[in-house]
């Protein structure tokens, strides 16, 4: 292997240790350099320590996007040696830049990172789950890779959000969900394995889906897991048809108006929970009108923004005036995506006259008319 192998595969299969480089090439250079995985806030980085004669730099790489880096800075210095858990490898470079690789036992063995406590996770960190590796988001030994890192924290904040949800409930066995627009279905999974696994409840689980393709490999992962009561089927919210009690509703990322589609299909089914984020909100963008935010509102940029906003709002206080208790929260940080806005809807018995004239009032501040999800609602 060569220097370039040994490091993306090191990262890669998250087998890196330690490394310090030492006689850089160049005397400009730092005089040394020591590597090392951290772990921050949650998500993984290698740090860069940098010496001089009389002071330290660090700098934190990202762990999936460090490996050039990395490979850049070994070829700057004539010693080094990288530390893994299979091997330890020593590099020397002569003058003209050929590099000789030793390998040698491996000495050190890969420690907890440190610099925050580890955070304890509905789904354990380095314990196997089954759908998890399936899907390839942790190894057979149940280490998370790297690169699936943020979605390993995603199904978890989920999962944290489903729990907190049903907490002051009793469930019992045959407890139904319906999951609209499941796609890949990392989430759906999760919901079975949840109440499968951890909730010791046996659940009924269907998502829906409109790409075929998606659909039948989830089928095909469901059987190989022996999730026998969770399944997926093709078709359109909107033409989605459920007789019997629909106890918990999702909708993660339905575009646009299939969002407001599958909250009215919950109100109508009466469910108890609803969890909804919303993604590609443009019904509103050529609707609301303000004389007195025009100055705002005539830029484009700024308009998609506050009608992304108006939506989600307008969508919550219409659960409102039909029932629920509604919450905004956020689902994933602002720096993965800035659709991260859920909506936790959960059924209760209070008047809904003041929720009503609240919502009517919504529209007619921001002009809004002839509203997809009234006119769904009225079918």
């Amino acid at each position: 292997m060569n220097i370039e192998e040994i490091i993306r595969t090191a990262l890669l299969e998250e087998k890196f240790i330690y490394g310090v480089l030492s006689t850089p090439r160049d005397k400009s250079s730092y005089r040394r350099i020591n590597l090392r995985p951290l772990l921050l806030k949650g998500s993984k980085y290698i740090q860069v320590e940098k010496f001089t004669k009389t002071q330290v730099f660090h700098e934190n790489l990202p762990y999936e996007d460090a490996a050039n880096q990395l490979i850049s800075l070994v070829n700057e210095y004539r010693n080094g040696n990288i530390f893994t858990t299979d091997v330890d490898y020593q590099l020397l470079v002569s003058k003209k830049g050929s590099m000789k690789i030793i390998k040698k036992e491996a000495t050190k063995t890969l420690k907890q990172l440190d610099h925050n406590k580890k955070k304890q996770y509905i789904i354990s960190e380095d314990q196997p789950c089954d759908f998890l590796i399936h899907l390839g988001v942790m190894s057979k030994e149940g280490r998370v890779y790297a690169k699936m890192y943020d979605k390993f924290k995603q199904i978890n904040k989920f999962l944290e959000i489903v729990d907190d949800s049903l907490k002051d409930r009793t469930i019992k066995d045959d407890f139904m969900i319906i999951d609209f627009g499941c796609g890949k279905a990392y989430l759906t999974f999760a919901l079975y394995y949840y109440f499968y696994y951890i909730r010791k409840i046996k659940a009924n689980i269907i998502g829906l889906d409109l790409k075929e393709e998606v659909i039948e490999f989830c089928n095909e992962t469901a059987q190989k897991l022996n999730y026998h009561n969770l399944k997926f089927m093709w078709g359109d919210i909107r033409n989605f048809q459920y007789k019997d009690k629909v106890d918990m509703m999702v909708a993660l990322h339905a575009c646009d108006i299939a969002t407001d589609a599958a909250l009215v299909k919950a109100i109508k089914w009466d469910t108890e929970t609803i969890l909804s984020v919303p993604c590609c909100q443009h019904e509103f963008f050529d609707k609301i009108e303000n004389e007195q935010l025009n100055p705002m509102l005539k830029h484009g940029l700024i308009k998609e923004r506050v009608s992304s906003l108006v939506t989600d709002s307008l969508r919550s206080l219409f659960l409102e005036s039909k029932g629920y208790k509604v919450q905004l929260m956020e689902f994933v940080s602002m720096e993965h995506t800035p659709k991260n806005i859920l909506i936790r809807a959960t059924k209760t018995k209070k008047d809904i006259k003041a929720a009503e004239i609240e919502y009517e009032n919504f529209k007619k501040f921001w002009n809004l008319k002839d509203l997809f999800i009234e006119s769904y609602y009225q079918q």
